[in-house]
């Protein structure tokens, strides 16, 4: 495999509790050389990601309710119309995924489709292009039927990928990526995340169905695959 093949199937990570600015920064620089899909982190550094990744292919990427999931519907879609606005290109939604397990499948999908069409619509009002929606099933969470039953649900409220899981306490699996790629339409997406560091973990997730895969690591994986290649 090319690096330019691997790039863009990758999304860079920052999500430490304790992470700066500063360090923030960094990593918009190492990003920017290495043209991954996007770079993933909190709400509140949206501002500095636009402004540190503008002019490059990097995608400003957000997370919504991380890693919990069970925040409430008008917090999640306060909170996605907010990074909308300030110019983030990719949203990543944690589903209710205690919904989920309590039988309350219909609390789950209604909070996801309000975000969505909250998404759709405060890109279009501002004139935007469209703004890439993924929804966190937290799989491993979940049995097979209750996963499928997500995946269901994220493809009925209009989300472009479904991901795995948050990686907090959660890894991604060959087994959810396969059942998830079975479970969804070719429409939408699937991202795996989640313990995924290496070039092989990469490799085996994206060979299981995978069309991103998120990781803290990109640098060592581009670096892995670079030595692979005697470049």
């Amino acid at each position: 495999m090319r690096v330019e093949d691997l790039t863009k199937t990758l999304d860079q990570s920052a999500l430490a509790e304790d992470l700066t600015p500063e360090q923030l920064t960094a990593v918009c620089d190492e990003v920017r050389e290495l043209h991954v899909a996007a770079l993933c982190s909190w709400p509140q550094f949206v501002p500095l990601m636009v402004e540190q990744l503008r002019g490059c292919d990097v995608k400003v990427c957000t997370v919504i309710d991380f890693p919990l999931g069970d925040g409430g519907s008008e917090a999640k879609v306060a909170q996605a119309e907010r990074a909308v606005e300030e110019g983030v290109d990719e949203i990543e939604v944690v589903m209710n995924y205690r919904a989920m397990l309590a039988g309350d499948f219909g609390a789950a999908r209604d909070e996801l489709r309000a975000v969505t069409r909250a998404v759709r619509s405060r890109a279009a009002n501002g004139g935007r292009g469209d703004v890439l929606i993924k929804v966190i099933i937290e799989a491993p969470r979940l049995d097979d039927k209750l996963s499928r039953l997500a995946c269901l649900i994220v493809e009925d409220a209009g989300a472009d990928f479904a991901k795995t899981c948050t990686g907090v306490g959660t890894a991604a699996t060959v087994h959810d990526v396969e059942l998830m790629r079975d479970a969804l339409s070719e429409s939408v997406g699937v991202k795996a995340a989640g313990g995924v560091r290496t070039l092989e973990d990469v490799q085996t997730l994206v060979g299981a169905g995978a069309a991103r895969g998120g990781t803290s690591a990109a640098p060592q994986v581009l670096a892995e695959l670079q030595a692979l290649n005697g470049s």
